[in-house]
């Protein structure tokens, strides 16, 4: 049976850190020690996936008001394609049904090396039914679209969270992307 528990000891961090260098490009990685800080400070969930004590992933979220992003999310290579991702993502939209829950992809709006990674990724958030909600902005020079599960945003309140959780010098590395189509 899948659990999703708060993460409480050390091991739980060791673990996260282990996926998160594996899954994220360094580009996108936040420092762990400030996703650490911001975790203290309640402006942070960090989420453990497990099944039957096996570690099986981590979700992430930032928390702010109203707003919740779902700012890191993975899943162990050895239980991809197995539903892990898409039942987590059900119970992290319950958990959050209160608040305006999204998160945020690599663009598939820029040519990248990665694109059908990128194309095959917005897919996935997709058939969990999460639409781009309209924000698309550059974040330490890396462009990010925001998909929600029916909620409102716009860039201003997006530059808010990042600000409230990680900082003024977080917030003034954040650029608005106008788009004219999605």
């Amino acid at each position: 049976m899948i659990e999703y528990r708060a993460i409480k000891t050390d091991a739980d961090w060791r673990n996260i850190s282990k996926l998160y260098k594996k899954a994220f490009p360094l580009a996108e990685r936040k420092p762990l020690g400030l996703i650490r800080s911001t975790h203290k400070k309640n402006k942070a969930d960090v989420w453990l996936i497990e099944e039957e004590g096996t570690f099986k992933g981590f979700a992430i979220t930032m928390n702010s008001g109203d707003l919740v992003m779902l700012d890191y999310f993975a899943v162990a290579e050895d239980a991809r394609g197995k539903g892990y991702g898409s039942r987590c993502l059900k119970w992290l939209q319950e958990q959050y049904k209160d608040y305006r829950f999204f998160l945020e992809i690599e663009s598939v709006y820029v040519k990248a090396k990665n694109m059908e990674q990128r194309i095959g990724r917005k897919a996935f958030y997709e058939r969990n039914g999460m639409k781009e909600v309209g924000v698309v902005a550059k974040v330490f020079g890396v462009e990010l679209v925001s998909m929600g599960y029916d909620c409102e945003l716009n860039f201003d309140e997006y530059k808010k969270l990042y600000t409230d959780c990680y900082g003024k010098l977080v917030g003034m590395n954040i650029r608005e992307v106008k788009r004219t189509s999605k």
